[in-house]
């Protein structure tokens, strides 16, 4: 079995394994055997780190299915292969060379070299952000509801911003806390932290340390930190003042809020489109032109190696750095003074053609099976599922059984990706020696 294969049936079993679980008695707050079709939208929507639901999780399952999609939840933003390793490793046993392959497709990485030390890095760096989230989410909760629901609330979401999952406990999700910049402030930042990859924030931990020691030789950055870094800020800078700019007159979203919460709503629905899922407003209430921006900002997404999904603002840069290179007239893509190598323009390209395919197919498979539906409420729901986000106008729970299992295929195409995917089901590429004539074709 390749490599790809094992990786995609290895989120399949984790699917299925939460799927049985979410479907017991007492993971349900009634206590009655879950639907089959609920439990698997909801396990799939946790392990593929979506948070879109088809219930409210706060009143439709008991402490246990609460449970079970938190830790679904942060088995699917650690990965399958992260997460069968480190259990690997904390039982002693040494993993071969195969293993060590998957680690490397499974996290993006150059080489094998280091692998147990980069899991532990892993592990270390999401215990120390999430137990970080849930003290600084403490104060917002505790006074509310008391110690032990203030206490769960803010371990759940805390696991759930981190890993860009979105599952939220709360009836509106956390509309209520949309003036809380305690709240605001530290999901936002388990969100941007979660999804922007483990090497950047590794690489942003050393240089910290080389200043704090005032060592003479400092670390010297890697490409993939200046274009997950610079893209990212980019993005969110754009992002906070288009929909500030957008929804301002809207009265339903943010015109009836004083300045001060204008922008943290307009900060926190910049943020929350890169894969996260959470919401300080009705999303069903935006404009129309805030629901293309939103889509525009899933699609693209997180960074490699983090939590989210999407295109990945890597993927992104090179395609735009390809466009600048035609439009000046050279022949060679550059970025930060380097040269992008052609096997990467070809997996960008791939990348995004891939995605756009998967959005448009299933975007006219639900049109077929929920024709009554509004085309951009459709478009978004199906950027949402692909992009691993779980953000919703509010159909997702009214939307026809056909079409949740569209939405299911969706998601689990947008976890493992495109690229791995067609991978798992042709076979690994392999090389040839074989060449062919070159010849001119018009373009564009």
């Amino acid at each position: 079995m390749t490599v790809a294969r094992t990786i995609c049936l290895g989120f399949m079993a984790v699917i299925a394994v939460g799927t049985i679980l979410l479907m017991m008695p007492f993971s349900t707050s009634n206590g009655m055997w879950n639907n089959l079709i609920v439990a698997l939208f909801t396990s799939t929507s946790a392990v593929c780190v979506t948070g879109l639901s088809v219930v409210d999780p706060g009143t439709y399952f008991s402490f246990w299915g609460q449970l079970f999609i938190a830790l679904l939840a942060q088995i699917g933003g650690l990965g399958y292969m992260t997460t069968t390793t480190f259990l690997i490793l904390l039982i002693g046993r040494r993993f071969d060379m195969r293993q060590k392959i998957a680690i490397q497709q499974a996290l993006d990485r150059p080489g094998m070299s280091g692998s147990a030390q980069v899991i532990r890095s892993i592990i270390a760096t999401t215990l120390i952000f999430e137990i970080t989230g849930i003290f600084l989410l403490l104060p917002a909760f505790v006074p509310e509801y008391g110690w032990s629901k203030g206490l769960w609330l803010a371990i759940f979401h805390s696991i759930n911003a981190w890993n860009n999952a979105g599952f939220s406990l709360f009836k509106d999700n956390l509309i209520g806390y949309q003036s809380s910049f305690l709240v605001v402030f530290t999901i936002t930042m388990l969100i941007i932290f979660g999804g922007i990859g483990y090497q950047v924030i590794l690489e942003m931990y050393l240089w910290l340390r080389d200043r704090i020691l005032k060592k003479t030789k400092n670390q010297r950055f890697s490409l993939d930190f200046k274009v997950a870094t610079s893209t990212t800020l980019i993005l969110l800078f754009i992002g906070t003042v288009a929909f500030f700019c957008i929804e301002i007159r809207n009265p339903e979203t943010f015109g009836s809020l004083n300045l001060r919460d204008q922008i943290l709503v307009a900060w926190f629905q910049s943020v929350t489109p890169r894969t996260a899922g959470f919401n300080t407003i009705d999303i069903g209430k935006m404009t129309t032109a805030g629901l293309f921006i939103t889509i525009a900002l899933m699609f693209i997404g997180a960074s490699p190696g983090g939590t989210g999904g999407g295109m990945k603002t890597t993927t992104l840069r090179v395609l735009t750095s390809c466009t600048k290179t035609i439009l000046q007239g050279k022949e060679e893509v550059l970025l930060y003074d380097r040269k992008i190598a052609i096997s990467l323009i070809l997996k960008a390209v791939g990348v995004l053609v891939g995605s756009v395919a998967t959005v448009i197919l299933a975007t006219i498979l639900i049109s077929l099976t929920d024709p009554t539906l509004d085309f951009i409420q459709i478009l978004f729901e199906v950027v949402s599922a692909f992009a691993t986000v779980g953000l919703s106008t509010g159909i997702t729970a009214s939307i026809s059984t056909a079409a949740k299992l569209i939405l299911i295929i969706t998601m689990y195409v947008g976890r493992v990706g495109v690229l791995l995917l067609m991978s798992a089901v042709l076979g690994d590429p392999r090389p040839t020696r074989i060449h062919y004539p070159e010849e001119n074709l018009l373009v564009g």
